[in-house]
C-alpha cells in the first residue's frame, strides 16, 4: 500500500511530469522531421537481382513515378531498369516497382544531339538508335530526384517529381550542336501501344494520349508537357513515317522537338491523367505552375522526410539503417494515386468519375500486401488507408467484385485468392472512419461466392479437387484466410449467420493435412490425397500450389496457427516439423518458379507465403526461436547493395517485412489485433500515431550478441506476453524490451502469455 505523503507527493509532480513529457514529444517530432532522414536512403537498393525496384524520382504514393528506362529483355527487367545495363533508351513516367509481371512505361522521353533518328536502337547495335550509354559513376538517386549523364550526347538529365507532374531538366554540352528531344508513345516496358495521338497546341504546348495493352489489357493514359522554352520546330513520325500537320494519330507516333542549336538548359514538365489531356495540363497547373526546378525537387524530398519521420529508429548499425529507410522509401511507392487533382477518375468500368470524394488509387498487389504492408499502412499511414479501402470499394461497385491485383483501372486476376478482404476486414476492425460495415460485409460476400478460380468446389464439396482445378491447394488455403476474415467482420457486425458460415469455410484448410507425410497436400475428386507426391518438386508434378511447394504451404494458416499446431498432434512434432523446414535440403528442379527465392532450407523469404512462418513458434511456446529466425532473415535477406532484396520487392511487401520485423512485432493474421513479438535489430523505434501519441518500442542491452528477449515492459509494467496488441500500440506507449545472448525459453512459453486467435 502507496503511503499518503508518497501519494501527494506524485500527485503534485503530475502536472509537471506531464508537461515536461509534452515538451519531450514536440522535441522528439521537430528533431525527427528536421532530421534529414532521406540521406540514409539508397534507391539503388532492390535495382538488380530479382528485386525489380523502380528507380527514378517520384513522391509518396506519387501517380508519376518518372525514370530510366532499359531496353526490355525479360523478368528482371519489369520494372523497365536493370542494374546490370549500360544503355537507357529514355525517361517514361508510369513504371512498377518490384512486380513480377511488366507493363507501363508511358510516354517515354529522350534527348539527344546529331541526326534525327526515332527508332530506339537495339542492344546489340545502339548508334542506330537514339539511345545512349550511361554508367553508374555519373548517376544519382535521391528520392525525389534522379539524374544520370548521357554518355553518348554528354546531356545531363535530371529529374524530379510532383504527385501527378513530373519534370525534367536537359543541360546540353557547349557547343551548339544540333539537338532533338522524343516523345515515343510506342515504347513501354513489355506491352503493345495500341492507340497513341500527341498534338502541338502552341510553341511551348503539348498534349496526346497513349492507350496499351498488356498485363493492363486496357490502359488509357493522357498527358500533356509544357516546355521552357518556345520549341522552334516540331516533327511528328508514326514509327518511321513523317505526318503533316501540327497533330498525328496512329499505333506508334512520336512527336519530336528539333533544335537547330542546342540550347543550354531546357526543361520540361509532364502531367498525366487518366481521364483527359485537359485534366493533364490542369495537374501541372495545380501541382507546379513555375520553373524552378531545385524548388519541385526540394519540395519532394520534404514531403519524403515527412512521412519517413512518421518511424523513426536509433541504432548504432549504420547498415541497418540505411536498409530500414530505405524500405520505409519503397514501401510507400504503392498503391499509387488514379486520379486528377481535381479528384476525377476513371473507373474499372472506363466510366468517369468527377470530382469523387476520396482520393482514388491504383496499382494493388494484394496477394502479397495484406501479409504486412497493410497493416503497416495502418499504424504510419492511417490517413490515407480509408480511401485506399474506398479505392477497393469503388473497384467492387465497378466490376462486380473486389480487386484481386488491380493495375490502372483494369482487373488483371493475377495470383490467387480473394485478397483485398483481409485488407479491408483489418482496416474495419482496426477502426478506420468512413468504413460502413455493412457494405464491406456486402463486397465481401460478392467475391467469396462466385463459382470461378475453385469457388464453386469450395461452396459445394467443401474442397478444391487438385484434378479439376490449378493450384488447388493455394487457392484453399488462401480462401480460408479470407473466409476467416469475412467471419470476423461478420461478428462484429451481429451477423450470426455469416459468422458461422464463413468461420466453417476457415477451418477448410484442415482436409489438405496428410497426417502421415505431415504436409498440406492436394486432394483429387474423390476425397483422396494426390498421387505421386513430392514435397520439394510438387509444384511440377500437380502444380497444386502458387510459385511454391508443400514445404512452404504447409505453414499458411496464420489465422489459426493452434489449430495448425492441433493436427501435428502437439507442440513438439510442430516445432520439430518446423525447425525441419529451415534445414531441409534437395533441387527445386530446372524448372522452377524464380519467385521460390531467398532460401534458408526450404523457407523461401523471397516469396510472400513464407512470411509469417518466422513467427509461428511462438504459439507452440518457443518465442526465442523466431527471435534467431528473424535475426537471420533480417541479416541475410536484406543488403545495402543493388541486389540486396531476396525476391521481388512485390509493391512494398518485402520493404514492410523489414519493417515491422526490424521494430520487434509482426502481424502474423493481420485480421486479428495483435502482433507477435521477435527480435528488434534497431535499439528504438518511434511511431508517430495520429492526435500527437507516440508509441515507442525500445530494446535494451540490444546488439547482433543479443538477440533474445529476457523480459518485457509494457508502460513500465512486467508483460509476460509474447505478443502486443493493436490497440496498445495505437493508444500511445512504450514497450521496453531487455535482450540477451542466450534464451530465456520461459518467456512466452504459458499458455496464457502465447498469441491467441482473435483479439477483440
Amino acid at each position: 500500500m502507496r503511503k499518503a505523503h508518497t501519494h501527494f507527493r506524485q500527485a503534485a509532480a503530475r502536472p509537471f511530469r506531464w508537461l515536461l513529457g509534452g515538451l519531450l514529444l514536440i522535441s522528439a517530432t521537430t528533431h525527427a522531421q528536421n532530421q534529414k532522414l532521406t540521406s540514409y536512403v539508397d534507391p539503388m537498393i532492390g535495382t538488380g537481382g530479382h528485386g525489380h525496384v523502380f528507380l527514378g524520382a517520384n513522391v509518396p504514393f506519387g501517380a508519376v513515378q518518372v525514370g530510366p528506362q532499359n531496353i526490355f529483355k525479360g523478368w528482371d527487367w519489369c520494372s523497365g531498369y536493370h542494374y546490370s545495363d549500360s544503355l537507357i533508351v529514355g525517361f517514361s513516367h508510369t513504371h512498377l516497382s518490384g512486380t513480377g509481371g511488366s507493363d507501363l512505361g508511358d510516354v517515354l522521353i529522350m534527348p539527344y544531339t546529331g541526326p534525327l533518328k526515332t527508332d530506339k536502337g537495339q542492344q546489340k547495335a545502339p548508334h542506330q538508335g537514339y539511345l545512349s550509354r550511361f554508367s553508374h559513376q555519373r548517376e544519382t538517386a535521391k528520392p525525389g530526384y534522379y539524374a544520370v549523364t548521357l554518355d553518348d550526347y554528354g546531356i545531363r538529365a535530371e529529374l524530379t517529381s510532383s504527385a501527378r507532374v513530373g519534370m525534367h531538366k536537359y543541360t546540353f554540352p557547349a557547343g551548339g550542336k544540333e539537338a532533338h528531344v522524343i516523345i515515343d508513345l510506342k515504347e513501354g516496358i513489355d506491352d503493345k501501344a495500341t492507340d497513341t495521338y500527341i498534338e502541338q497546341v502552341d510553341a511551348q504546348t503539348f498534349v496526346g494520349y497513349r492507350f496499351s495493352k498488356g498485363w493492363a489489357r486496357d490502359q488509357r493514359l493522357y498527358f500533356a508537357i509544357k516546355t521552357s522554352a518556345p520549341v522552334p520546330q516540331f516533327a511528328i513520325y508514326n514509327e518511321a513515317e513523317k505526318l503533316t500537320g501540327k497533330s498525328g494519330k496512329g499505333q506508334a507516333i512520336k512527336g519530336v522537338f528539333n533544335f537547330a542549336k542546342a540550347p543550354s538548359t531546357l526543361l520540361l514538365k509532364v502531367g498525366i491523367s487518366p481521364v483527359s489531356t485537359d485534366n493533364a495540363l490542369a495537374n501541372i497547373q495545380a501541382e507546379i505552375p513555375g520553373w524552378d526546378f531545385a524548388k519541385v525537387q526540394q519540395a519532394a524530398d520534404a514531403e519524403w522526410n515527412k512521412e519517413l519521420a512518421k518511424v523513426t529508429i536509433e541504432t548504432k548499425d549504420a547498415t541497418a539503417r540505411r536498409i530500414f529507410y530505405t524500405s520505409m522509401y519503397h514501401a510507400l511507392f504503392a498503391p499509387a494515386l488514379f486520379n486528377d487533382a481535381n479528384g476525377d477518375y476513371r473507373g474499372t468500368d472506363k466510366k468517369v468519375y468527377e470530382k469523387a470524394p476520396f482520393q482514388n488509387y491504383t496499382i494493388f498487389s494484394l496477394w502479397d500486401t495484406y501479409r504486412t504492408a497493410q497493416s503497416f499502412f495502418l499504424l504510419a499511414q492511417p490517413e490515407r488507408v480509408g480511401d485506399m479501402m474506398q479505392s477497393m470499394l469503388a473497384i467492387y461497385r465497378q466490376q462486380g467484385k473486389l480487386p484481386i491485383w488491380h493495375l490502372m483501372g483494369n482487373e488483371t486476376n493475377t495470383m490467387v485468392g480473394y485478397s483485398a478482404v483481409p485488407a479491408l476486414a483489418e482496416a474495419y476492425l482496426k477502426g478506420t472512419p468512413g468504413l460502413d460495415g455493412n457494405q464491406l460485409l456486402d463486397a465481401m460476400r460478392a467475391s467469396s461466392t462466385r463459382d470461378d478460380e475453385g469457388v464453386k468446389y469450395v461452396k459445394e464439396l467443401g474442397f478444391i479437387p487438385a484434378d479439376k482445378e490449378s493450384e488447388s491447394v493455394a487457392k484453399a488455403m488462401e480462401y480460408a484466410i479470407d473466409d476467416w476474415s469475412i467471419a470476423q467482420v461478420a461478428k462484429k457486425l451481429g451477423k450470426q449467420e455469416d459468422y458461422q458460415n464463413y468461420s466453417k469455410r476457415a477451418q477448410y484448410y484442415k482436409k489438405y493435412f496428410d497426417p502421415h507425410t505431415r504436409f498440406m497436400r492436394g486432394l483429387t475428386s474423390d476425397g483422396k490425397f494426390q498421387l505421386p507426391f513430392d514435397p520439394i518438386q510438387s509444384i511440377h508434378r500437380q502444380n497444386n500450389y502458387t510459385e511454391g511447394n508443400a514445404w512452404q504451404y504447409t505453414w499458411l494458416v496464420p489465422q489459426d496457427p493452434p489449430g495448425l499446431i492441433k493436427l501435428f498432434g502437439s507442440d513438439a512434432a510442430f516445432v520439430e516439423k518446423l525447425d525441419s523446414l529451415f534445414v531441409v535440403q534437395g533441387s527445386l528442379g530446372e524448372s522452377a518458379s524464380p519467385d521460390i527465392s531467398g532460401l534458408i532450407g526450404m523457407y523461401a523469404h523471397g516469396n510472400e507465403p513464407s512470411h509469417a512462418t518466422v513467427y509461428l513458434y511462438p504459439y507452440a511456446g518457443q518465442q526465442w526461436k523466431t527471435a534467431a529466425k528473424v535475426r537471420q532473415v533480417l541479416r541475410e535477406m536484406y543488403l545495402d547493395k543493388p541486389d540486396g532484396i531476396s525476391g521481388n520487392e512485390d509493391c512494398g511487401q518485402m520493404s514492410a517485412w523489414y519493417i515491422m520485423s526490424a521494430m520487434g512485432f509482426y502481424p502474423v493474421s493481420p485480421s486479428s489485433g495483435a502482433y507477435v513479438l521477435g527480435s528488434p535489430i534497431v535499439d528504438k523505434a518511434t511511431i508517430r500515431l495520429p492526435k500527437g501519441k507516440v508509441f515507442v518500442l525500445e530494446a535494451k542491452n540490444n546488439s547482433a550478441a543479443n538477440p533474445y528477449i529476457q523480459s518485457a515492459k509494457l508502460n513500465g509494467k512486467p508483460y509476460p506476453n509474447s505478443y502486443l496488441l493493436h490497440k496498445d500500440v495505437v493508444a500511445g506507449g512504450t514497450l521496453e524490451l531487455t535482450m540477451g545472448p542466450q534464451p530465456n525459453t520461459s518467456f512466452g512459453a504459458a499458455a496464457a502469455n502465447r498469441p491467441k486467435e482473435v483479439y477483440e
